[in-house]
């Protein structure tokens, strides 16, 4: 294959973000550019685009796939795209609004070099620049610093993450759509499949419910009976045991992730109960949802509730944002499975944020019970995407 640099006007409307937001949160950290080399942030630059060629791997020849978004602050009419090679295809087809797309890369290095080039050209001199420090290639990063002088490289993944909280209108309708979806996914996998299905293959139906729905399966976490083990197994479903599936599907990019429970037979008294403690726990942590509450209320109202359970020893609450990325902001709190800090939790929650919210029960007799659920905060509240299918759901 032969390589060329190419550079075109695009044939596309604007930003498909608030250019004036990102420009103050620049502002605000010091940045004058943004080197943007996630698949994520650069879907979400772009407009949801993803190159299909490289939709699923990133490795090719000796290298790998490095699209880098350039964008200086207060100037996004000069925004540069660096791309692969065949990206040709989409420039003609007018996918891109940046200005300037240019083709011809295939690997790190090819990349990071148009990108210095584009930088050095620059008046006046930046002195600080934004990278994602996680998703950029060793070698790229090792080219860009040594071509740098008087340059600060900072991390701007917390910058780039606060652009992301605040969900568009059609940014929330994907993830209302994915939410619906996984759901209706897992009650047709329980409803179809019945004693002796083993997690392996109520993972795979699941995928293949999920696929069918429009979404891009992402993974299955799966338990069955008393075990808390939740791979895909050859472990079979028996009669009168419970199980669990917890997915992430997602809808252009935007994640679905909840988990809902069924039962082979009729739940007794006690499986109600605890579900039952499970429900309640997970509508404690909705009510404080709305614009202006501090994030943290949400752990507030719950720890209450954990405190004088029963269960109290094998139960675990946590509440993260949602979006392009599982656990981003709003980040509410410091001390959950995911490390991180809960910088948003002395913060008030705006409209727009989208919340995960998890309830999990490692029962020492009767096994793994869960609900998560997605809440969207709203302008006079909030409102709960896949809201349903949240009790004992019957296996077939």
């Amino acid at each position: 294959m032969t390589t060329t640099l190419a550079t075109q006007t695009a044939v596309s409307s604007g930003p498909p973000f608030d250019t004036g937001k990102l420009d103050s949160i620049m502002e605000e950290y010091g940045l004058d550019v943004l080197l943007i080399s996630s698949k994520h942030n650069v879907s979400y630059f772009i407009g949801g685009y993803r190159f299909f060629f490289f939709d699923y791997m990133d490795a090719i020849g000796l290298s790998r796939y490095l699209p880098l978004l350039i964008y200086v602050r207060g100037r996004p009419e000069i925004t540069h795209y660096i791309a692969n090679s065949m990206e040709v295809y989409e420039r003609e087809l007018g996918r891109f609004w940046m200005p300037n797309v240019m083709t011809g890369t295939w690997g790190t290095l090819d990349a990071m070099g148009r990108a210095i080039d584009f930088i050095k050209s620059l008046k006046p001199t930046p002195r600080k620049i934004g990278i994602e420090s996680a998703f950029l290639p060793g070698d790229a990063y090792k080219k860009l610093e040594s071509n740098q002088e008087n340059v600060a490289l900072v991390d701007a993944v917390i910058p780039l993450e606060r652009l992301r909280a605040i969900k568009t209108k059609a940014e929330l309708d994907l993830l209302r759509e994915a939410s619906d979806r996984v759901v209706d996914s897992m009650l047709a996998v329980f409803g179809n499949h019945g004693p002796g299905t083993t997690k392996r293959e109520l993972a795979e139906a699941l995928k293949r419910e999920e696929v069918a729905r429009g979404l891009t399966f992402e993974y299955c976490l799966v338990t069955t009976g008393k075990s808390f083990n939740r791979a895909p197994s050859e472990d079979r479903w028996l009669k009168g045991e419970i199980a669990s599936l917890d997915s992430g599907g997602n809808r252009n990019g935007y994640i679905g992730d909840l988990c809902r429970m069924g039962i082979l037979g009729a739940p007794d008294q006690e499986l109600q109960d605890l579900l039952g403690e499970i429900e309640e726990i997970q509508h404690a942590a909705r009510k404080p949802i709305r614009p202006g509450t501090m994030g943290k209320a949400i752990f507030d109202e719950t720890e209450k509730l954990l405190a004088r359970s029963a269960n109290r020893n094998h139960l675990a609450f946590v509440a993260h944002g949602m979006g392009l990325v599982s656990h981003e902001a709003p980040r509410l709190t410091s001390t959950g499975p995911v490390p991180y800090s809960g910088d948003d939790a002395e913060k008030p929650l705006e409209e727009g944020m989208v919340i995960s919210i998890e309830t999990t029960l490692h029962h020492p007799r009767r096994g793994f019970i869960k609900l998560e659920d997605t809440v969207a905060v709203t302008a006079h509240g909030h409102e709960a995407y896949g809201d349903r299918g949240r009790g004992w759901n019957r296996g077939g």
